[in-house]
């Protein structure tokens, strides 16, 4: 709404002594001037919506990108996954005894399945972007850095492990991991007074994977939210230019 050259008159002149008095005039002209806009403005609910799901999707499909190819979480030091915690005994006893090669085989296997199962997650995030409400929306945009990403973790987690479970587990079949494991406690019995201990990989293995791609979707996240050339399509660089 525009503010017309004769209400600007007409303010000003019940500002003026000897006019009508100001308290007559001033309450019911000041309802009709439109508003002074606020943080964000011009961008209503719909538009903030688009703006979130696209960098949604911009941002969990470059994680499983990232993630889902070879050494996506071996050559990624902040996602690699290591040998459990209760199998270190286990790993330091067979370095001791020159199998460090077949640990290290173990190690690269079970990022190899990580690799292979993290392509699983992109319908998934799709399906979870879909169902995103406007007041979601509100709520990330206003949020931290990463509060998309832990609107993922609380609407996905689930599905995620699910789907993950039988793609971790073919996964390590082909690389040969649940043989490679058993091969390792048969060596660990050479070390004296160690007391080889089963585990279960194919869990652990799906938990790290879920925890390196959490991890990378909010890298992505912050750089849409920090970095301008993060934002790759006109409708990101309008919501988080004007957030």
């Amino acid at each position: 709404m525009k503010i017309r050259a004769h209400q600007v008159l007409a303010l000003a002149l019940t500002l003026l002594p000897g006019t009508t008095p100001a308290s007559a005039q001033l309450p019911d002209l000041l309802k009709n001037l439109p508003q002074l806009p606020s943080s964000g403005a011009g961008l209503g609910d719909a538009r903030i919506g688009q703006g979130l799901k696209e960098a949604l999707r911009v941002g969990t499909e470059n994680a499983v990108s990232l993630t889902g190819r070879t050494d996506g979480y071996f050559a990624n030091h902040a996602i690699k996954i290591l040998m459990p915690e209760r199998l270190r005994s286990l790993e330091q006893g067979l370095r001791l005894i020159g199998q460090g090669d077949r640990v290290d085989e173990l190690v690269l296997g079970m990022n190899r399945a990580a690799e292979k199962a993290a392509p699983a997650a992109r319908q998934i995030f799709v399906d979870a972007i879909g169902e995103m409400s406007i007041d979601d929306g509100r709520k990330i945009l206003s949020g931290t850095d990463t509060a998309a990403t832990e609107y993922f973790k609380g609407k996905t987690t689930g599905k995620l492990t699910t789907a993950f479970q039988p793609a971790v587990q073919r996964a390590m079949n082909e690389v040969g991991l649940a043989r490679q494991y058993k091969d390792l406690l048969t060596q660990a019995q050479a070390i004296p007074f160690f007391r080889a201990e089963d585990y279960d990989l194919d869990r652990y293995v799906v938990g790290k994977s879920l925890d390196g791609l959490f991890h990378v979707v909010g890298e992505e996240e912050r750089k849409i939210r920090k970095d301008p050339a993060a934002r790759t399509t006109d409708l990101l660089r309008e919501v988080f230019t004007r957030r």
